[in-house]
């Protein structure tokens, strides 16, 4: 079994990069100055304990892989690119290949099985960073986050148990889950927070617009009829040790990263904007989600730094639209 990973990012970068110190055949895809400095000096995966430098084999397109039997592909873009990262692997590997969504979000799975069959989904719970070409971070070790797997739209096979034991050989939790999207479902809830940490900024300051947020989350769901299942933080906690990596605390989520990052781009239409979508579907008001999506796609636009806009200010705002 090897693993391509396809965006080597925070997330996809660090679970490749345990999964090639664990011994298994590990290929990155990926882009720009990020695809030359693993190219030419390694992939640097820094935790709380170590710095390594990874000789781990790169490309990056989908076509330079040279696809062969038992491929497992692992998602690891932003949803917003996710649409035209499926078209590019579509035209290069066999329609039988497994694909696994390591990626926030539940629109992911269903864009993968629009052209592969063997589409699975990964609830990823990973304190990982990735601000510099060639560096990935991840904030908690011995246990590097918690992946869980299960086949889309639902089950386990023995491919989900496969890939949940090369997942614990990277040190990851791993267990396979036939219910895996009632679990995406509600980490969904958790990531509307991203972008009132865009907005408002990372910490305290995010905390009330994050909670008025996922109350619009909950409310939609309920009205939809869609199962989840909310982490259990203090699991998470029994299981992750995080701390800083070189002295420094993670700053934010994978959304203030993009902005930090000055990407253009943050997936905010793919989770505040799936609750929005949902309440226009089934008549609940989400008010606070879409003003977050628009302005959280508007400060990446503009390539601005998160935290400008007060809670208040934010609210006040909100009300005004009402």
């Amino acid at each position: 079994m090897r693993f391509i990973v396809y965006g080597a990012g925070a997330v996809g970068g660090v679970i490749g990069g345990r999964l090639f110190q664990a011994g298994h055949d590990v290929t990155l895809i990926a882009r720009g100055a990020h695809r030359t400095a693993i190219h030419d000096r390694g992939l640097v995966l820094e935790s709380p304990d170590e710095s390594v430098t990874l000789r781990i084999p790169v490309a990056g397109h989908p076509r330079e892989v040279g696809f062969g039997t038992g491929d497992v592909v692992l998602l690891g873009m932003k949803t917003q690119d996710t649409a035209e990262a499926v078209r590019a692997l579509a035209a290069s590997a066999p329609p039988d290949v497994i694909v696994t969504c390591a990626q926030n979000g539940v629109e992911n799975e269903r864009l993968a099985l629009r052209s592969f069959a063997r589409v699975y989904g990964v609830c990823v719970v990973l304190p990982a960073a990735h601000l510099r070409p060639g560096v990935v971070q991840v904030y908690s070790a011995p246990v590097g986050g918690v992946l869980d797997v299960g086949r889309y739209p639902g089950g386990t096979d023995d491919a989900a148990h496969a890939i949940a034991a090369a997942f614990r050989d990277g040190g990851f939790g791993a267990t396979p889950r036939p219910d895996v999207m009632d679990h995406k479902y509600g980490k969904l809830l958790a990531n509307l927070g991203n972008a009132a940490e865009v907005v408002c900024g990372p910490g305290e300051s995010s905390r009330r617009v994050a909670a008025l947020a996922r109350a619009e989350g909950l409310a939609c769901l309920h009205a939809a009829g869609i199962a989840f299942t909310e982490a259990d933080m203090s699991v998470y906690a029994d299981v992750l040790d995080i701390r800083p990596v070189g002295g420094r605390s993670r700053f934010g989520g994978s959304s203030v990263q993009s902005l930090q990052r000055a990407t253009g781009s943050v997936e905010a239409d793919y989770l505040n904007g799936e609750i929005v979508l949902l309440g226009r579907k089934h008549g609940v008001p989400t008010p606070v989600n879409e003003l977050l999506a628009h302005m959280a796609n508007e400060m990446a636009r503009d390539r601005r730094p998160p935290g400008l806009v007060a809670p208040e200010e934010f609210l006040a705002a909100v009300a005004a639209r009402s």
